[in-house]
């Protein structure tokens, strides 16, 4: 039981420090928007966006990395980029009511933006 509530807690971790990531993304970036007519409405899209985008990290994204491992290693692991701008795109693509992002330049500078701020947050929480 202790095991499962462990993963309860480390789901719901990533779930938050992915919806900050993506609010700071959105804030700063003019071409990735979290979409809604009242500051409610955009917080709850940017809660569900956090959800969807860590879902199909943990499910789709291990699959890709698989299906472009000798890309990813010609590329010394640059390739990764790519493959989280591709999720974003993706996210933006399941949820366009809620999230929405430019083009796939703005997916891959929000992608380095939302690696460099979850790793920050990951930081401070694991210290």
């Amino acid at each position: 039981m202790a095991r499962s509530n462990g993963l309860v807690v480390r789901f719901l971790i990533r779930w938050v420090v992915s919806t900050i990531a993506v609010a700071v993304t959105a804030w700063l970036l003019p071409g990735i928007h979290a979409l809604g007519a009242t500051l409610n409405d955009q917080l709850a899209a940017l809660i569900l966006t956090g959800l969807v985008l860590g879902l199909l990290n943990a499910i789709l994204r291990p699959v890709i990395i698989f299906l472009t491992l000798p890309a990813t290693l010609i590329t010394f692991g640059l390739f990764l980029i790519v493959i989280n701008a591709v999720m974003i795109s993706l996210t933006a693509w399941l949820l366009p009511a809620y999230f929405s992002v430019d083009n796939f330049w703005w997916a891959l500078l929000g992608a380095l933006l939302i690696s460099i701020v979850s790793t920050i947050l990951h930081a401070i929480l694991k210290g």
